[in-house]
């Protein structure tokens, strides 16, 4: 049932004194450190962005999300919102126990009293939920590569909320933004979700939105978690920041939503809705693939251009906001202003400029018209994105054991220590083990723990502008992935697969690993008893079977100039 939009919103806070006795009582609970994700979640819970839900999905709740977007209750809830945890913390744990939810520094947010601890079918949560089983959907990637294999669920007493030092004047509660609302009078208010910052485009369809509702404006951006490779909050928020004079004052608002996304295409939309439903809004801008997130490993797109509007409005009534649908938006340069793709007048020329577009021109230091983006808003983009030939980057070698990773990786430092102009640092594998690695072993576990800490590494001299190196095996597709993700937050990412063959590396084979191997003596070597995972896709494949070092490194060098990191004249 819809609550009336200036009513309080249910929150799931207990008072002063409860989360003081709590927070004593905390240190004999078991204790979980929650995820980056499972803090976005767990915020919204508390502060009533998740009504009507009580905590973390149990067992029942979660099957009836999954098949069909209700809760037990009867209630529409399109996404799993679910604790999962590893194993280990998962065993002895019975329902009835009260755990202890802290943030990554420790800091103890919430209690909650398990009630269910299920092993979720993850293939079918992907294919309900998100369409398809498919690893090229990051949340799917997320499902089975991060995600914990154990769901626990159960009621949530909030004792704090998060502590956010960004930003903080632009953050709100539900309850905030209902008395906000209240407060000015506004009886209809349109909010815009966006992930991605505004440009001219989008300016002009919120005015179209906010005419045809006749309403006022909430420039709703998420600020948590979105899609890997987005540009981040704190550059779009300055963006959004740098136009908010654009509007009308008294009747648009900035404020900041810390929602982790999934990407989920028609669901996503309709929870979308419901969670600004919470928020006091009365309607709700629905774009085209609204949180799509791309191509699937077919390079077919996930979701059909308008699904998310059709679902949407199929449940209108009961997510209590009412959608405003706005197609594609393009510039009519006789007419100097945006249409909609499907009003342009006959015989017109039309001027759009794609995502891929901007970040080449970003990326090559090239034009941005003035048609497209607003100035303010190309400063504070070419501030974070610079030229690539100013930016850090890593340089991903993968290969097996005697591939020729490690040498080529060194002739490849040389060269661009001669060229001069960014600090090169060197992560061979070897190196990584003795120094950031040396109490792990070579359990599979252990290698990925190894990977992510040469990429954690890696992502930080990416991100201060200098060039990584790297060299480890990394046999496994989903780690290589994890690293991506990490670097190309900061700058570029070059995967170069050095794809020697087997029999070539075991002809080299100097310190007789791979003859050990065959004999039993080295356990779950690459290769041999481990498998090695080819990436499908590398910015570069390089065989060292027939070319010397020199010839591979060159390789590598013209690879970076024609991605335009490097200029070798």
């Amino acid at each position: 049932m819809t609550l009336p939009k200036h009513a309080p919103i249910p929150e799931l806070y207990v008072s002063e004194a409860s989360a003081a006795a709590l927070k004593d009582d905390a240190g004999r609970m078991p204790s979980w450190d929650l995820t980056p994700r499972q803090i976005c979640d767990l915020e919204l819970l508390m502060n009533g962005g998740f009504n009507p839900l009580k905590g973390f999905l149990t067992q029942a709740d979660y099957d009836g999300v999954v098949s069909d977007m209700r809760l037990t209750s009867g209630a529409l809830w399109p996404m799993p919102i679910t604790l999962d945890v590893s194993e280990k913390f998962a065993e002895g744990l019975e329902p009835g126990t009260d755990i202890a939810l802290r943030d990554q520094e420790g800091v103890i947010l919430a209690i909650m009293s398990l009630t269910d601890k299920w092993v979720p079918n993850k293939a079918l949560e992907a294919e309900k939920v998100f369409g398809a089983d498919d690893l090229a959907h990051p949340a799917v990637n997320y499902l089975h590569n991060v995600a914990g294999p154990v769901y626990l669920g159960g009621p949530v007493k909030g004792l704090q909320a998060p502590t956010h030092y960004d930003f903080r004047a632009r953050r709100n509660t539900p309850n905030e933004l209902r008395t906000m609302f209240k407060k000015l009078g506004w009886s209809r208010v349109v909010a815009f979700q966006t992930r991605n910052p505004l440009h001219r485009a989008h300016q002009e369809l919120t005015f179209r939105a906010a005419r045809e509702a006749q309403a006022n404006l909430l420039i709703h951006p998420v600020v948590g978690m979105t899609k890997p490779g987005d540009v981040d909050h704190f550059t779009r928020v300055r963006c959004y920041e740098a136009v908010l004079d654009k509007y009308p004052a008294a009747t648009t608002n900035l404020s900041l939503l810390n929602l982790a996304m999934r990407m989920a295409g028609p669901r996503e939309a309709v929870w979308h809705g419901l969670i600004r439903a919470n928020h006091g809004v009365t309607h709700f801008i629905v774009g085209r693939d609204h949180a799509g997130p791309g191509k699937n490993s077919q390079g077919q797109d996930f979701y059909g251009p308008y699904d998310a509007q059709e679902l949407f409005k199929a449940h209108q009534s009961e997510i209590g906001v009412e959608m405003v649908d706005f197609k594609h938006m393009v510039y009519v340069q006789e007419k100097a202003q945006y249409f909609p793709a499907n009003e342009i007048p006959e015989g017109s020329t039309v001027l759009d400029i794609s995502g891929t577009e901007l970040r080449r021109r970003l990326r090559e230091g090239l034009d941005i018209p003035e048609w497209f983006s607003f100035p303010e808003v190309v400063q504070q983009l070419r501030r974070t994105s610079p030229p690539r030939a100013n930016q850090g980057f890593t340089v991903f070698f993968t290969g097996l054991s005697g591939s020729g990773k490690s040498t080529v990786a060194n002739a490849l430092m040389v060269k661009l220590m001669e060229m001069g102009g960014r600090p090169v640092s060197l992560l061979d594998g070897d190196v990584v083990r003795k120094h950031l690695s040396s109490e792990l072993g070579f359990s599979k576990e252990h290698r990925d723990i190894n990977i992510k800490r040469i990429g954690y590494v890696a992502s930080e001299i990416t991100k201060n502008g200098g060039i990584a190196i790297c060299a480890p095996i990394a046999p496994y597709t989903a780690t290589r992935r994890a690293v991506r993700e990490m670097v190309e937050a900061g700058g570029a990412f070059v995967e170069v697969h050095v794809a020697t063959p087997l029999e070539e590396c075991e002809r080299r084979d100097r310190k007789g690993l791979y003859k050990l191997a065959r004999e039993g003596k080295i356990k779950e070597f690459t290769g041999i008893s481990d498998p090695y995972e080819e990436p499908a896709n590398p910015e570069l494949r390089v065989d060292t079977t027939d070319i010397d070092v020199d010839s591979a490194a060159h390789q590598v060098l013209l690879k970076l100039e024609s991605m335009g990191l490097i200029g070798l004249s």
